[in-house]
């Protein structure tokens, strides 16, 4: 297919003009003109750009492109030597940040919901990026958090009383510990995010609401590779997803 038709459709499929985010979503790097291999990864790293290369892809979509706000807009170093790999090779990249978090189907928290096996109930908080619901039965703070271990393959950070009945639960993949108060504020009994901050260990001890950081790379390897299944059934893409691991 061609790229621009790919870029075309996966913006208007994420709706990608209603989000007001820190880096460009859609095309960030040009390549050749036509698609016929795409792979998916969550971060354009080197190492995902190498495997990409190996595998033959045409394009690359990614949730961690480049050209975050506020980074220095000059083109030296490790952010030269991506962008000459690219360009050398001919291959695209396309990024999805937020537009892929909050997507209600295929985004990085519909996905993970799914994963945990909560009731999808509603979306709030900043540009309606956190998902709340309930578990199917009350469990454990302990029960659940090693349930989840097993399913996203890493141990979790966990903050609160392990004894502790949850059934209600917000999330949000990712660096989303700074949602914390607005989940609370939705009378949940445990939030989820991907990453954790100082402050987070207070408040979980004093509004009896239980933290989980599960990880920002394995709360988003879902999203990024539903979306390259949804696009390579639609369009007969040759479709790979190339999970370069992270323990953050």
């Amino acid at each position: 297919m061609k790229l621009k038709e790919l870029v075309d459709y996966t913006g208007q499929f994420l709706e990608v003009e209603r989000f007001k985010d820190y880096c460009p979503n859609g095309l960030q790097v040009q390549g050749r003109g036509e698609v016929n291999k795409l792979v998916t990864g969550v971060t354009a790293s080197l190492a995902l750009l190498d495997a990409a290369q190996e595998a033959g892809a045409d394009a690359i979509l990614v949730h961690h492109g480049y050209f975050w706000r506020n980074e220095s807009p000059v083109v030296t170093g490790i952010k030269h030597v991506r962008l000459k790999f690219l360009l050398q090779h001919d291959i695209s990249l396309l990024a999805y940040h937020l537009p892929l978090d909050a997507h209600k189907e295929l985004g990085n928290n519909a996905r993970l919901g799914q994963i945990m096996g909560i009731t999808l109930e509603g979306w709030a908080g900043d540009q309606g990026l956190i998902a709340y619901g309930a578990l199917p039965a009350e469990a454990t703070l302990g029960a659940f958090s090693g349930a989840l271990a097993n399913q996203l393959r890493r141990t979790p950070q966990v903050f609160g009383d392990l004894e502790r009945k949850v059934r209600r639960v917000a999330w949000c993949s990712g660096g989303a510990q700074g949602y914390f108060e607005t989940a609370i504020s939705l009378g949940v009994d445990l939030y989820i995010s991907g990453e954790v901050s100082e402050q987070i260990f207070h408040l979980a001890h004093e509004t009896g609401v239980a933290y989980i950081a599960a990880g920002h790379h394995a709360t988003e390897r879902y999203g990024i590779e539903a979306l390259g299944t949804h696009l390579a059934e639609k369009f007969a893409l040759e479709h790979e997803f190339i999970d370069i691991e992270n323990p953050i």
